[in-house]
């Protein structure tokens, strides 16, 4: 797996990895090759338990971020059509917000080892307002902002499912930002268990 490129399409946001998630400066610079390392030495016991988290193989699950990865490529080569924008943004965020931490960030957040920027990255993946994010996109919480710069959504602070829904904003280079994590953990995550 090219860790480099992923590690170099990581760096535009070394400073939110330094501020928000509490990742060491050096470590921002090669991100996927640090959470491949480290997801490659796990114990044996923390990978079967990624592993038996979900019935679906791991292979399968590296071979839909490549699928994902093909669609991807292939809208950004075609001549921009709002339908396959919006198309895009749906695929994305499913597959990044929905798909990826169902199947991988939230096991993997607990069995890293604590500190570690494995676990650094899944847990933010796992949490608010990540979390109420996804929570919007699989239930249907969510519209475009008027100019398209941003998604409004709902969603609830914390875990109290009477707590009533909030209205929230995340504007585009905050989602670039949550997307690109996201595909980095899983892709250095899923190669190398």
């Amino acid at each position: 797996m090219p860790w480099k490129r992923l590690d170099e399409q990581l760096s535009p946001w070394s400073v939110r990895l330094v501020n928000d998630l509490k990742i060491a400066e050096g470590e921002t610079r090669k991100l996927a090759t640090s959470i491949a390392s480290e997801v490659r030495f796990l114990p044996k016991a923390a990978k079967d338990s990624i592993i038996a988290a979900s019935p679906v193989r791991l292979a399968d699950r590296l071979q839909e971020l490549h699928a994902f990865q093909g669609w991807m490529d292939t809208v950004h080569r075609s001549p921009q059509s709002a339908y396959v924008i919006r198309a895009q943004v749906l695929t994305q965020n499913y597959i990044c917000f929905v798909y990826l931490p169902e199947s991988c960030f939230r096991v993997l957040s607990k069995v890293a080892p604590i500190g570690s920027v494995t676990r650094k990255c899944a847990q933010f993946l796992s949490d608010n307002p990540v979390r109420g994010f996804r929570n919007a996109i699989a239930h249907a919480n969510w519209t475009y902002r008027e100019d398209f710069g941003a998604i409004i959504y709902w969603a609830r602070k914390g875990h109290d499912p009477d707590e009533s829904m909030q209205k929230f904003e995340v504007v585009q280079e905050e989602l670039s930002f949550w997307q690109a994590l996201s595909r980095c953990v899983a892709y250095a995550a899923f190669s190398n268990l």
